[in-house]
């Protein structure tokens, strides 16, 4: 190997340099809270949660 193929392998090696996007991390951070969010309703809500149609129950109410 010559000299300059050790320079480019150590060029390759070097860790890379970040590049930080306010955008991004607002992105990162809007989508964190809406899965937040999402996770508490079903936490709230929980597995046994069933919403009835309203039109059955509209149908129910003006038949008594």
């Amino acid at each position: 190997m010559t000299d300059s193929a050790i320079d480019q392998a150590r060029a390759l090696l070097q860790p890379a340099t970040a590049v930080h996007s306010p955008w991004a991390t607002l992105v990162a951070t809007a989508l964190a809270a809406t899965a937040a969010v999402l996770m508490a309703g079903v936490m709230v809500l929980g597995p046994g949660v069933r919403f009835e149609d309203t039109a059955a129950q509209a149908t129910t109410l003006s038949a008594d």
